[in-house]
């Protein structure tokens, strides 16, 4: 799910959708309108799946896609190798979630942990 919005009301920090991916802003430049032309904003942002970096060039009146992003709480039922089994803690729903590489905290089972539901994928936070 997303919603549309102008690029001129994004900011630093927040997501946006670039080639059907949610990615998190992390710089952002406009230029001055010119002679025959508008104002443009260079946004430079991060993949919050694959962490790829991502750049786009948009006239600042110009819509782009916004995902919804979820942030969402679950208590850790079982780990194998590289996944998780998690229970969501407001649905009560159970689900096998692979750990991203560049997970740092420390991960026990019967422990609660945050993630991040976006565009019909999940991520560990």
């Amino acid at each position: 799910m997303w919603e549309q919005k102008e690029v001129r009301e994004l900011r630093v920090g927040r997501y946006l959708n670039i080639d059907e991916e949610p990615c998190k802003i992390i710089s952002m430049s406009t230029s001055k309108p010119g002679k025959h032309g508008s104002a443009k904003a260079s946004i430079e942002a991060t993949s919050i799946f694959t962490g790829a970096k991502k750049t786009i060039t948009a006239p600042v009146s110009a819509k782009v896609q916004v995902p919804m992003i979820d942030k969402r709480k679950g208590q850790i039922l079982s780990m194998r190798d590289n996944e998780v089994q998690l229970m969501d803690l407001e649905t009560f729903e159970t689900f096998s979630m692979a750990i991203n590489e560049d997970h740092d905290s420390n991960l026990v089972e019967g422990g609660e942990v945050m993630y991040l539901v976006a565009m019909g994928r999940q991520r560990l936070m």
